[in-house]
């Protein structure tokens, strides 16, 4: 790694201040990464953010208050908004999948090793989603089991713009695979895969892959 590269600097929004004193003792340890600053609850979160700017929020979803949903909802609309990496339990999937949707790039279990948290924050703050591919399939069908009508033929419909090689890593996409093995499958380059993807974001109007995947679910689930 780059020694003149600037430390990722990061805040963690978290109620509880047991976990936010471990978050910070497992990221500072990190040469390459900083804790600029903490927040118990969404509107402290808020201020901070617009004060510090980091370059990835580490966000609780249930907190008293203005929940982690909202403040991530309210974070990604302003200007050059910081990455977002939910943190949760699983019995906040429909909470999660909100933040998904508004453009949160990924999550991260309460109960997640030390070194994958580290990793998840290095991989939001380059830009890509941090997603457990077995941890976002269940967020996903958990949210869209019932999906109907509508929002079935919305779905269906961006899909019809699709290529059939897009629509085929739109699908592999949503199945959890990442670029090896959806190349792999579909016997292409990684490189083609990469700019497959880009059409799907271009096309879709979506900011990662998460929300490809709900596309894919809304429209076939």
């Amino acid at each position: 790694m780059d020694s003149e590269r600037k430390p990722v600097r990061v805040v963690i929004v978290d109620d509880d201040q047991l976990v936010r004193m471990a978050l910070r003792l497992v990221l500072e340890g990190e040469p390459d990464l900083t804790v600029v600053a903490e927040a118990a609850d969404g509107d402290s979160a808020l201020a901070v953010v617009a004060e510090q700017r980091p370059d990835v929020v580490l966000m609780d979803v249930r907190m008293p208050g203005r929940d982690g949903l909202s403040a991530t909802r309210e974070l990604l609309t302003r200007t050059s908004p910081p990455r977002v990496l939910m943190l949760t339990t699983f019995d906040s999937d429909d909470l999660v999948l909100g933040a998904l949707r508004a453009g949160a790039l990924g999550f991260v279990l309460k109960d997640t090793p030390p070194a994958k948290i580290v990793e998840a924050v290095r991989t939001v703050a380059e830009g890509n989603p941090a997603l457990s591919p077995v941890a976002t399939a269940r967020v996903i069908a958990a949210a869209t089991s019932g999906t109907r009508g509508s929002s079935r033929e919305a779905a269906r419909e961006r899909l019809s713009t699709l290529t059939e090689r897009e629509l085929d890593t739109a699908r592999a996409i949503a199945e959890g695979l990442g670029n090896p093995e959806i190349a792999e499958r579909l016997h292409i380059s990684v490189a083609t895969v990469k700019a497959h993807t880009g059409n799907l974001f271009a096309k879709l109007a979506v900011e990662n892959r998460v929300q490809i995947a709900l596309v894919v679910r809304d429209a076939e689930g």
